[in-house]
């Protein structure tokens, strides 16, 4: 493999806007590009699942370098992923758990799992779970904050060099250890008492108050859950009457508590990876969804037993969410993918942001942070669009999103197709950050101010899902 920084060649200006402009007019209305396949034969389907380890070492940043870095390991990290084939080229899905993967480090590491299947990167779905106490991988990020000795790395690329190369190689050993797949199902169950709204609304309609992920506050907690997807989905592929893997999804910011420095998958992790010593020749996969405005601020005080507790109510609805799985036949399987750039907020000044990175007299956090804002601007003017996908298996979607979507983005995509069971994975390429709706724009809160994108992406997106789900 090519070193990362080699596998994103730099666009020229024409280039990029020659892009750019392709895009915008392409998905403008219902013109949406989307690339589909279908697969003819379904005694040819198979499936290879694989797992690397993407632990960091000690003293690598965590969460993107404004938490205090790792001085140990509760449980490991790892990337878990399957390689289906029988389709026109292989597709590939595969969820880190890292708290994120954005703009060029997105792009590199789709390339590469692309070449170690033998595939196109826009056959690839990679996501993150989102756990804080994990790393934030941005390359471009990094290639900015280098520029000054002084500030600390947002991500050792030796170390995401070496994931990258990792998860190649377990790519290419489960190719060589394919199973069967003849059945596909489905199951749900309603989550108790985790998920919570983050935004609370004042008299004025703005945000007055956020609970986050915890909140030790008495209002907090009494307060309803708000807006949010009670149901935790599993989808699951069968060899005849045998599990062969299970992808679980919920939406939900996961992490009990976090800042200590203590690498872990959190609860949400911890009961996947429960579920996964229970049922060992099943892959389990879990995919964090429309997450970016739910929390478990309602039911969580933020103390080292709650993730306990949060891990056993995980561990629960992943369970019971198998429980009425009732396979059927692969009679239709689908891939349909669609290219998506939204253009950064006008607010944001390439030049401002550049001058506050190399101001010294400002703090890490407030020279680190804004990087990744520099980095989807710049990554729009290179033109490199974020690719949205889905799989479609019988009456079946697996949706694949980019960033932090706000909750809504899931709930609409589930009444497009009522029809069909629709489970949505976001915080894949997580280079624009949040995306909240158009609504949540001017009521404000923590999630817009760090939303790089124009609230016109709240259009661009529900047009792309609409294209993704609706044939």
């Amino acid at each position: 493999m090519k070193p990362v920084r080699d596998n994103h060649a730099r666009e020229t200006a024409s280039s990029a806007v020659d892009r750019r402009t392709f895009l915008q007019t392409t998905l403008a209305g219902t013109g949406l590009l989307a690339a589909r396949c279908s697969n003819t034969t379904m005694n040819t389907l198979h499936l290879c699942p694989f797992r690397f380890d993407v632990t960091p070492p000690l003293g690598h940043s965590l969460c993107g370098g404004w938490i205090q870095p790792v001085v140990g390991v509760d449980d490991p990290l790892e990337g878990i992923g399957f390689v289906l084939l029988g389709l026109d080229k292989p597709i590939v899905i595969c969820v880190v758990d890292w708290t994120g993967i954005l703009n060029a480090a997105h792009i590199t590491w789709r390339q590469a799992l692309a070449e170690a299947a033998g595939t196109t990167p826009e056959r690839v779905a990679l996501h993150s779970v989102h756990p804080h106490n994990a790393p934030f991988a941005c390359l471009d990020a990094q290639e900015i904050v280098a520029q000054y000795p002084e500030l600390p790395p947002t991500l050792d690329l030796a170390f995401f060099q070496s994931c990258v190369e990792r998860s190649q190689d377990a790519v290419r050993k489960a190719l060589n250890q394919p199973r069967q797949v003849t059945a596909v199902a489905h199951g749900q169950v309603r989550v108790e008492k985790v998920a919570s709204n983050r935004r609370i609304l004042g008299p004025d309609g703005k945000v007055g108050t956020q609970r986050g992920s915890s909140s030790r506050n008495p209002e907090h907690h009494r307060l309803p859950e708000g807006v949010i997807d009670p149901w935790l989905k599993t989808v699951a592929f069968y060899d005849n009457d045998r599990k062969v893997a299970a992808c679980h999804y919920y939406a939900c910011h996961p992490m009990s508590y976090y800042g200590d420095g203590r690498v872990s998958a959190d609860f949400c992790g911890l009961a996947r990876r429960q579920r996964q010593r229970e049922e060992p020749d099943c892959l389990h996969l879990y995919f964090n969804g429309c997450g970016g405005n739910v929390g478990a601020g309602k039911y969580n005080d933020g103390s080292k037993p709650m993730r306990r507790v949060l891990t056993e109510r995980m561990y629960q609805a992943i369970t019971l969410s198998e429980a009425d799985l009732r396979p059927e036949p692969v009679e239709s399987i689908d891939w349909r993918t669609a290219p998506f750039l939204p253009e950064p907020h006008p607010r944001f000044d390439a030049g401002e942001i550049a001058a506050r990175i190399a101001d010294p007299s400002r703090s890490v956090v407030q020279r680190n942070r804004p990087s990744f804002t520099l980095a989807y601007l710049r990554r729009f003017a290179r033109g490199d669009p974020i690719v949205v996908s889905s799989l479609q298996v019988n009456d079946i979607s697996m949706l694949h999103l980019p960033g932090e979507c706000f909750v809504e983005y899931q709930l609409r995509a589930q009444e497009m197709r009522p029809e069909r069971f629709v489970a949505t994975a976001a915080y894949g390429d997580d280079g624009p950050w949040y995306i909240p709706t158009k609504e949540a724009y001017p009521q404000g809160g923590y999630e817009v101010s760090v939303a790089w994108c124009d609230p016109k992406v709240d259009e661009l997106l529900t047009t792309a899902v609409r294209g993704l789900l609706i044939s």
